[in-house]
């Protein structure tokens, strides 16, 4: 860290109490490695970001006497001597996490909720928190700020109570007051960006699946749709969006539900009727991309842009979060080419973590997969799971290279391509000087 800033590490005592550690600097987690941040990785932490602990993990930072790693179960005696757990972060959207927490992983006895755990820590200069960070994507419009349910709850019931009928304004609404989904919210709210859930069933087994869950390791973060929408019920949702609202866009392929590729037969002909109705807005596909064909009947009824979700370019990383059935990696890559074929624009939703997104290996085979199909964009998304989980999956110790160094490998080899964290309308696809909008300061 920078000479003229003091990061403190945050700590928590067990009723969640948040407090600086007076004898621990900060440190992070590449991977399974500790590390010292770097200035580049830290930032002071966005509005709308949120702390939470991570429970019976004891914090590990650099004690500030002696610079050693120290593991701390309790805070100083003068301080009241408390059991002390580590905190994390929970970024606001638009921002990438360069680092996990540091703490003693192996000490808790369970597996820890579906969040992005991001490394966090106390500028005792400036007095206000600092995360391991960087912002990928200027687009304000997922701020909190925009999303009052006071405002909210009166529009759903007016929606919902002016189509009895239509299950899947049922389902959204769900969506939007209990999940508390912007992009549901965004529905009501007739503007930006809509869901338009319609797959009950996936044929990849996410050991971070937020909709579904196996065993009660890890509960799901909402419960998936248990139905297939028709195509009246998709039109009378996506229609009115796409004729009325602002940066209109809807999106099949949502968190509470499987994969959407699954049923393309019912949502290439919901997408030929919806623009049979109109031609204004963006029509916007989310999906594993598991079946290419899939992809092009898709492209020819209408769909613009196609967001394919990887946490890695390399097969047996791939094979062992999505645990497929029935497809193979190479039929994702050949839905990337088919789509970019197609004249669609295409888009990596990355999940990334550090210490693996970062590897050298993930790094040359991910710019190999950009150099083969073209792609458009990179989401930049922090993947939600228990580190120990996801390590202990994929096999992997050690540390990256650093996630910076891999963002700006990338950018250099690609001056095309794009960093980003939302999806676009399609007339901001390729926004004047996008060559050059990252990295973002100010």
């Amino acid at each position: 860290m920078p000479n003229d800033k003091t990061i403190l590490a945050v700590v928590a005592d067990e009723r969640g109490e948040v407090f600086e550690h007076p004898e621990l600097l900060l440190a992070g987690m590449s991977g399974t490695d500790i590390v010292q941040p770097l200035a580049a990785d830290m930032i002071p932490m966005p509005e709308g970001s949120r702390l939470f602990t991570i429970p019976q993990t004891p914090p590990v930072g650099y004690d500030r006497r002696s610079s050693q790693l120290r593991t701390a179960d309790r805070l100083p005696r003068r301080w009241g001597g408390k059991t002390i757990q580590a905190v994390s972060a929970f970024l606001t959207p638009g921002f990438t996490r360069t680092l996990l927490p540091a703490a003693d992983y192996q000490r808790k006895g369970m597996t820890l909720p579906l969040w992005s755990y991001t490394a966090v820590g106390w500028c005792l200069e400036e007095e206000r928190f600092y995360v391991a960070a960087v912002q990928v994507d200027r687009n304000t419009q997922w701020q909190p700020e925009h999303f009052d349910d006071r405002k909210l709850d009166p529009l759903v019931r007016k929606v919902v109570r002016e189509n009895p009928e239509n299950r899947l304004l049922e389902q959204l609404s769900r969506c939007a007051l209990d999940y508390h989904c912007f992009a549901a919210k965004n529905l009501f709210f007739r503007r930006w960006e809509a869901p338009l859930p319609t797959s009950p069933v996936c044929n990849s087994r996410c050991i971070g699946c937020i909709s579904l869950q196996e065993s009660d390791c890890c509960p799901a973060s909402q419960e998936r749709l248990t139905f297939v929408p028709t195509v009246k019920e998709l039109c009378e949702v996506a229609v009115p969006h796409l004729q009325y609202a602002e940066n209109a866009i809807v999106s099949f392929g949502q968190g509470c539900e499987g994969d959407p590729i699954l049923q393309a037969g019912v949502i290439c002909q919901a997408v030929r009727e919806m623009r049979r109705q109109t031609e204004r807005g963006t029509i916007n596909f989310n999906s594993n991309a598991s079946l290419p064909a899939a992809i092009d009947d898709l492209a020819a009824a209408g769909v613009e842009s196609l967001r394919v979700s990887l946490n890695s370019a390399q097969e047996p990383f791939y094979n062992a979060y999505y645990r497929p059935r029935g497809y193979r990696f190479a039929d994702v890559v050949e839905s990337l080419r088919r789509a970019r074929s197609a004249g669609l624009y295409t888009m990596i939703n990355y999940l990334v973590f550090p210490g693996v997104s970062d590897r050298p290996e993930e790094i040359e085979a991910l710019a190999d997969l950009i150099s083969q199909v073209g792609i458009d964009m990179i989401q930049m998304r922090n993947l939600s799971i228990d580190p120990v989980l996801y390590l202990s999956a994929l096999g992997i110790s050690g540390k990256g290279i650093g996630m910076l160094a891999m963002l700006h490998k990338h950018k250099e080899r690609f001056p095309r391509l794009q960093y980003g964290y939302f999806n676009r309308t399609r007339d901001r696809f390729f926004p004047a000087g996008y060559q050059t909008e990252w990295p973002i300061s100010g």
